[in-house]
């Protein structure tokens, strides 16, 4: 009868287990590089104007087209 080979078993179990590691480091990898990639596009670029700047203009607007002065 013959023996059980136990030392290759072991090495087959601990190349699961590294192959399953790094899968799920690239994983990780990819989730940190898509949330990057989400983070870049919430930023707004040096061509649009900042919501802050878009309301101050919109209010300059309508102060000089009726001719008020801002209440401080």
């Amino acid at each position: 009868m013959a023996k059980n080979n136990y030392s290759f078993a072991k090495r087959q179990r601990e190349l699961a287990k590294k192959k399953k590691k790094e899968e799920k480091r690239q994983a990780k990898a990819e989730e940190k590089l898509l949330a990057q990639a989400d983070l870049a596009d919430d930023e707004p670029s040096d061509d649009e104007p900042l919501a802050d700047e878009v309301l101050a203009d919109e209010v300059l607007a309508d102060e000089t087209s009726t001719g008020e002065t801002p209440a401080s």
